[in-house]
């Protein structure tokens, strides 16, 4: 995989587009993910206002925020959970290097975690010296590959099983050619079964907290979260200050929405309690911030804090199922990722918010109703009046406004346009017009609208 250090969300794109079946895989792939999801929500005539209720309750939880976290660590706390705040993601990464090296911990199991990834906690730990095994399937093979996820329940959604083979062949030993997907997860499930029996730290995610109870929730569908944390003598959840719920019984509708939302399976097939650590053993709850209460404090942008990571905005989103997760180059792709990523640095992510077609699919699917679309494009307004476009794209934009305010400039250029595209086409189907490299442009209409207009209009006096 290339670098995305230096390379915005088109470059990155063509660079997946250059392998067309890839991409037309991977689109209809997630595209029957959608499917899958759209099926799951109709058998539930309460659909529409479970996620009405999920949004309400989000609402409440915003807006609340400071204290319905005072009440879950008060409740964690008591429950004999260590609790500890992090204000970003160097912090988080110092609190975990310190929980491990107090205790003389030098390699650790790690399940799903989207928190961790944005906050490069692998590498960092690396980088101290520190081995960190990913345990779930997808989350393993990419890490293997040496690549990023490239979506938030599908990780290796981009990789093909040929590909897989290849991987699993050069660092777990398996046979040259095998692409059997039964043969390969086995292969890794012995693999990591030794990884399991011998770690001292497990590392999990949080996809809901308790403010009643002090509790945390995980929701996985290979049950290595459960496996690690109920091995290791301490068990590390790294939770976003977002993940609050106020009561239990608001679980029920959460788990509801979810998995359907995400893979179009009635419920998750683990959904596990965390609230007490076992007989000499430890639970650390890391609650993190990192750029969360600069969002809350946006109007326009705090909604986008009711995510759930489910994925449905990139099952369903075309420029992602076309574009892959990939050319995001932040942890979080497809839609959502472009309304979290600004918030954390508005100039380096300034292009993701432009990759959009804002169709407005992503909201409509979402199951806690963030307005995504309506945000991409609030984004823009921002990110344009901060002065992060590029120069070219900021001088076509206001020739283009300056062209659209004067009706005479307007149809003078749609004359010139017509005529270039009759005489001179060459000049506009090239490789250096962006457009022209994925479509074939239009042929020139024989006169614009206002004039057939204006001559019907005369034709019927």
């Amino acid at each position: 995989m290339s670098s995305t250090a230096t390379k915005d969300h088109p470059q990155l794109a063509a660079i997946f587009n250059r392998d067309e079946p890839r991409v037309d895989w991977h689109d209809e792939t997630l595209w029957w993910v959608r499917a899958k999801r759209d099926i799951a929500a109709h058998k539930l005539p309460e659909w529409e206002l479970l996620r009405e209720t999920a949004s309400q309750i989000k609402n409440n939880v915003l807006s609340n925020l400071s204290s319905y976290l005072e009440q879950f660590e008060a409740n964690a706390i008591k429950n004999g959970v260590t609790v500890h705040w992090a204000a970003d993601a160097r912090e988080h990464n110092q609190i975990i290097h310190k929980l491990l090296s107090d205790k003389g911990i030098n390699r650790m199991v790690k399940s799903k975690s989207m928190l961790t990834e944005e906050c490069h906690l692998n590498e960092y730990l690396l980088q101290q010296g520190i081995d960190v095994i990913d345990s779930d399937l997808g989350e393993r093979i990419v890490q293997l590959a040496g690549e990023p996820p490239s979506h938030i329940v599908l990780p290796c959604i981009h990789k093909k099983k040929e590909e897989i083979g290849d991987i699993f062949h050069e660092h777990l030993g398996s046979a040259k050619g095998e692409s059997d997907p039964k043969i390969l997860t086995e292969t890794a499930r012995q693999h990591l079964r030794e990884v399991f029996l011998t770690r001292r730290a497990a590392l999990t995610g949080v996809n809901f907290a308790i403010a009643e109870t002090g509790e945390i929730v995980i929701c996985t569908n290979e049950g290595n979260a459960d496996m690690g944390a109920h091995l290791a003598e301490i068990h590390i959840a790294s939770m976003g200050m977002e993940k609050i719920i106020p009561q239990r019984k608001h679980l029920g509708v959460f788990l509801r929405l979810l998995t359907r939302s995400a893979t179009g399976q009635p419920i998750t097939t683990y959904s596990s309690h965390f609230a007490k650590p076992q007989d000499g053993k430890e639970i650390h709850i890391v609650i993190v911030d990192n750029g969360r209460s600069i969002q809350l404090g946006r109007e326009d942008f705090r909604n986008s804090l009711k995510c759930i990571r489910c994925g449905a905005c990139m099952n369903t989103c075309p420029v992602y199922r076309k574009s892959g997760g990939h050319s995001y180059h932040t942890a979080v792709a497809g839609p959502i990722g472009s309304i979290l990523a600004p918030n954390l640095d508005m100039e380096k992510y300034a292009d993701l918010p432009f990759a959009s077609t804002l169709c407005g699919s992503c909201s409509n699917v979402c199951p806690v109703k963030i307005d995504i679309h309506d945000q991409l494009y609030k984004w823009r307004q921002v990110i344009v009046k901060a002065g992060y476009t590029p120069k070219a794209k900021t001088l076509a934009m206001k020739g283009m406004a300056f062209t659209l305010a004067s009706p005479a400039l307007y149809r003078a250029a749609g004359k010139m346009g017509r005529w270039t595209f009759k005489y001179a086409p060459f000049a506009v189907n090239n490789g250096a017009n962006p457009w022209y490299k994925h479509r074939e442009m239009p042929k020139a209409p024989e006169q614009s609208f206002g004039e057939w207009y204006a001559k019907r209009k005369d034709q019927h006096k």
